[in-house]
């Protein structure tokens, strides 16, 4: 039975470290699939909703090459990997996109850093407490 981890990584240091312990957690269960995800806030003028989620599209696509470094590195090590940069509505909470995403697509296990690029410096961010709080399978939480 294929173990399937899910790393969310926004380009931080301790995304990168959720990066390595999906590799060293890989290597100890040879059948196992790695999905990677970003997920962009759609952000910008509210009252323009086209115009708002033009600048997350794009800021989605100049994020892409970063999710393709990722995915080399995997490859690298014959790891399979799936990457997926997604865009969020700016109503929803990213830690609760995220457990979505886990639930829908069978993950046993949610590695994800205990603070991202946001400059709040507590024990869990916001998106990595969501998460702990509100996914349905294990949570590593990195630091």
């Amino acid at each position: 039975m294929t173990k399937k981890i899910l790393v969310a990584y926004d380009g931080s240091e301790l995304s990168k470290k959720a990066i390595h312990e999906a590799k060293y957690q890989s290597k100890q269960e040879p059948e196992t699939e790695v999905h990677v995800i970003s997920i962009i806030r759609q952000t910008g003028p509210n009252t323009n909703t086209i115009i708002s989620r033009s600048l997350a599209n794009e800021a989605a696509e100049e994020f892409r090459p970063q999710m393709q470094k990722v995915k080399e590195e995997f490859d690298a090590e014959g790891i399979e990997v799936l990457t997926e940069v997604l865009v969020s509505n700016p109503s929803t909470n990213i830690g609760g996109e995220i457990c979505e995403y886990a639930a829908n697509n069978e993950i046993d296990l949610i590695i994800i850093g205990s603070r991202g690029l946001g400059g709040v410096r507590k024990f869990l961010g916001s998106v990595s407490n969501n998460v702990v709080q509100n996914a349905g399978c294990p949570v590593m939480v990195v630091k």
